[in-house]
């Protein structure tokens, strides 16, 4: 069944509009149409509504944050939402400041949001509306993982993907762990943000099933990164697996994403 998600993405061949950050825009970009979406990165207010309005997914993402994004995210999620159209929400570093906990904030309480992505310590900043610590990379503290990202999408009414070194797939009813991926996936920056960039384009086309189609993004990236990390050859590092990764989502074929994951169902 994942794999047949991805197949319905590269059949439909989704445009997907991402009010992503600079830093890593160009990465999110090149990940849709390797997977074989399209992206269109938009994040002027005064075409914000015109160009959500074509596409089939949306995704917000707070990594470089200003006033004109904050309110143009704005309009576009209240667009995405009158044409029922899927909205990620990424609230990169939302924690770390009393402007990002604001925008989170207005995002969530504006814009029914499908699925949130971000890390252990944005979650319980979400959820407790409070900063966090950065986020730990321990099966020690999955369970309090667990606990927090399904309060968190009972709270929103939305599916929470929460990545670390298991990821946690949760609607606050069912509950599956992740365990694809490889150590090396955090000194790429803007992985987090082509998995939630590539999960607009799946839920996207997968719109009966967010759960399982979220589910789906997670552990294709998470595989793409196993596998991009063991064509590494001597002397390539970081900037290699970063295009390996990239590379592996336009190869990947529906059997290998099937036989390649790596989840659970928890609960």
């Amino acid at each position: 069944m994942i794999g047949k998600m991805l197949e319905n993405v590269r059949n439909k061949r989704p445009l997907v509009h991402c009010i992503t950050n600079y830093v890593s825009a160009n990465d999110c970009a090149n990940a849709l149409l390797a997977v074989g979406a399209s992206p269109i990165m938009a994040d002027d207010k005064n075409e914000a509504e015109d160009i959500t309005g074509i596409c089939s997914g949306l995704v917000l993402n707070l990594g470089t944050l200003s006033e004109n994004k904050i309110e143009a995210m704005l309009i576009s999620g209240k667009t995405a939402n009158a044409k029922d159209i899927p909205v990620v929400f990424d609230p990169v570093g939302v924690g770390s400041s009393k402007f990002r906990m604001a925008a989170a904030k207005k995002i969530v309480s504006s814009i029914k949001i499908a699925v949130i992505r971000a890390n252990s310590a944005e979650v319980k900043s979400l959820l407790y509306s409070a900063a966090s610590n950065s986020g730990v990379d321990s099966d020690d503290e999955i369970e309090a993982d667990i606990s927090n990202a399904k309060s968190l999408a009972k709270k929103l009414g939305c599916v929470v993907v929460l990545t670390g070194k298991t990821d946690v797939v949760t609607d606050g009813q069912s509950v599956y762990l992740v365990r694809n991926g490889h150590p090396m996936m955090k000194y790429v920056t803007g992985a987090g943000c082509q998995l939630s960039a590539v999960m607009g384009a799946f839920i996207g086309v997968n719109r009966s099933d967010v759960l399982l189609s979220a589910l789906s993004a997670v552990c294709m990236m998470g595989l793409l990164g196993e596998t991009a990390a063991k064509r590494l050859k001597e002397g390539e590092g970081s900037a290699s697996l970063r295009t390996g990764i990239i590379d592996g989502l336009f190869l990947l074929t529906q059997e290998e994403l099937e036989k390649g994951c790596k989840y659970e169902k928890y609960i």
